[in-house]
């Protein structure tokens, strides 16, 4: 999936995080985070971004995680919505109801 513009998804509120994905044409993903549990869940939060992008087959984009100590399924579906509003696609509920 094609990043056409810069999103924003979720808050800076506790137990939240925000996502800021941009367009990154031919230079890759380029994940920055800044979490208030970086140390200790840093590596955990990278590979639920990066397994979400490749869900989404999501190839060239800058993403950047404010975290404020948001469980996986809270950064899993800020990433979709991310993903979704920069690629200008509708989100496809059906995958949710394993059809």
């Amino acid at each position: 999936m094609e990043i056409k513009k810069p999103a924003v998804a979720g808050t800076l509120e506790s137990s939240d995080c925000q996502i800021v994905i941009r367009p990154n044409p031919g230079a890759g993903i380029d994940i920055g985070l800044e979490s208030d549990v970086k140390m200790m869940f840093g590596e955990s939060i990278l590979e639920t971004i990066n397994e979400v992008l490749k869900e989404f087959d999501v190839t060239d984009a800058s993403v950047e995680i404010r975290d404020r100590g948001a469980l996986d399924c809270v950064i899993r579906s800020r990433m979709q919505c991310a993903i979704c509003r920069g690629a200008e696609e509708p989100y496809d509920w059906a995958k949710e109801d394993g059809k």
